[in-house]
């Protein structure tokens, strides 16, 4: 009852609660979050804000019966006032009997207080991680302990705005494969001005795993007939969104062995789609968040390589052959460790989820397929003569041999024709220069292309071009008498003087 809630307020010390760690004049306030600390002491936890929502919302309906929610915050040394203003925006906003409880997770922040006093408030509950655990696992705990059939992921530095929860749950009741977000207004980080996004983006991403809002295309807009009706997206920003419990379980909660942050909505964002869900935006739901412009807090690992470990598995795991893409457009991600991927690959084929190449057709069409990054086709030239392939009667696969270069129009002949991919192939249709054994004077032959062989792989480092596995380089022998002398190539140790070991790559 009201009066229940108002005691409950009233044990809770809120000015002793935002005493600690405030904001000191002479101090940078940006310091410690990335935000104005300063701005945000200074606006009372339960402020007004803009009712941001087309104006159609106010008119809407929706069913009595809809399912309550758990809420689930993660944080990790928040600010007090931004945490505060968090969830009292949420205990505020949203109609009582639909919030089971209000789960903070501490992600070990240095004050088990900031967590800890927050308990005293009505619904909600305090989880401490005795470690550092990251934004995945510290939600994989909260949903675990939920007790509602519903979770709602929020951030927190947010302020939820009128109605926003009605109808995120309205949907999921329709149809609880659905996995919904609100459009996510904007928290100025310097002044904490609210301010309403534009209602007609949609999450995008490009093929380095970039997430960036898009503005619907004039299709898409035109194919609209109701401004507030949902728009289906290809990808969540990842903070904030609302999903069945027992969805949110079946497909696999989060993939646990990523860290930290960042990349898991490309992991979520592609399991639900392709595993039977849908992802959708909901322009009567508005919730504000703090965008900063970098992190406050400290990445173990580093920020780029834990971004870019997690988009790796994401991609070793859902992009099937289009990971390519993914590694031409992040050479860093090469050769770079990722972990054991073995489960979320069984997950996958359990679920028996829809191919990426149905991903890129069904869901994500403007994504384009690149064209140039992959690939670049020309000669392979030693002074006036073009590494050759030649079918024999005695072998398998064609042979190899350095001949004069022929070149009509600057096209080179089919058998001198070589492609130098995107991960350090050089091949010809399926055949690549292969080399069996590492030792110097090994042979250089074509074999079928093995994707990530490391003896099939090959550098181009100045004039040399270095072989990845043996860390030798490409050279050529003459063998038989000097009448009917031939060229074998071969890999030897790196010599800068060596004639022999001098290639021009002639690729376009």
């Amino acid at each position: 009852s009201d009066v229940d809630w108002d005691d409950l307020w009233d044990q809770f010390e809120e000015r002793r609660y935002l005493s600690a760690r405030r904001w000191k004049g002479g101090e940078d306030p940006y310091r410690l979050h990335a935000f104005n600390q300063r701005e945000s002491e200074r606006i009372p936890s339960d402020r007004a804000i803009r009712d941001t929502r087309h104006h159609r919302c106010t008119t809407l309906h929706y069913r009595q019966d809809l399912p309550p929610t758990s809420v689930i915050i993660t944080f990790h040394n928040e600010a007090r006032s931004t945490l505060l203003r968090t969830v009292r925006s949420v205990l505020n906003r949203t109609p009582v009997h639909l919030v089971h409880e209000i789960i903070l997770v501490d992600d070990f922040s240095d004050d088990p207080d900031d967590c800890r006093l927050l308990g005293k408030l009505p619904k909600v509950k305090c989880l401490r991680n005795g470690q550092r655990e990251g934004l995945i696992r510290s939600r994989i705990r909260g949903a675990d302990v939920a007790q509602a059939g519903v979770l709602t992921f929020l951030d927190s530095h947010c302020e939820v705005n009128k109605d926003w929860l009605l109808p995120l749950l309205q949907r999921i009741k329709e149809d609880p494969t659905r996995v919904v977000s609100p459009i996510i207004d904007i928290i100025n980080l310097d002044t904490f001005a609210y301010v309403a996004a534009s209602s007609d983006l949609r999450g995008g991403f490009d093929w380095s795993l970039h997430f960036k809002w898009e503005q619907l295309s004039p299709e898409q807009k035109a194919k609209r007939l109701d401004p507030i009706e949902p728009i289906k997206t290809p990808i969540i920003a990842g903070g904030l969104f609302v999903i069945e419990k027992a969805w949110f379980n079946h497909l696999g909660k989060y993939d646990s062995a990523m860290d930290i942050w960042g990349g898991e909505n490309f992991e979520i964002s592609f399991r639900v789609w392709m595993c039977g869900g849908s992802l959708e935006i909901i322009p009567c739901s508005r919730v504000g968040h703090v965008f900063r412009k970098k992190h406050p807090y400290i990445f173990p690992e580093g920020n780029a390589n834990t971004y870019i470990k997690n988009t790796k598995r994401t991609a070793e795991v859902w992009m099937d052959e289009f990971k390519q893409y993914y590694y031409a457009a992040r050479p860093a991600a090469q050769g770079r460790p990722y972990g054991n991927i073995q489960s979320r690959v069984e997950l996958r084929k359990r679920l028996k989820c829809h191919s990426f190449k149905w991903y890129l057709e069904n869901v994500y069409p403007e994504l384009r397929i690149p064209k140039e990054s992959l690939y670049q086709t020309g000669m392979i030239r030693q002074r006036q003569s073009c590494l050759e392939s030649h079918k024999s009667e005695a072998q398998e696969f064609p042979v190899l041999s350095l001949n004069p270069c022929i070149s009509s129009k600057g096209t080179a002949a089919t058998a001198q024709e070589w492609t130098y991919t995107y991960n350090y192939q050089v091949r010809q249709q399926q055949l690549c220069l292969s080399v069996y054994t590492l030792f110097p004077g090994s042979q250089v032959l074509l074999s079928p292309c093995k994707e990530g062989d490391n003896k099939q792989r090959w550098g181009k480092v100045g004039s040399h071009i270095e072989h990845v596995a043996s860390r030798f380089c490409l050279d050529t022998e003459t063998i038989g008498d000097t009448n009917e002398s031939t060229k074998e190539l071969v890999i030897n140790p790196c010599e800068s003087t060596a004639m022999s070991q001098r290639w021009d790559m002639v690729m376009s």
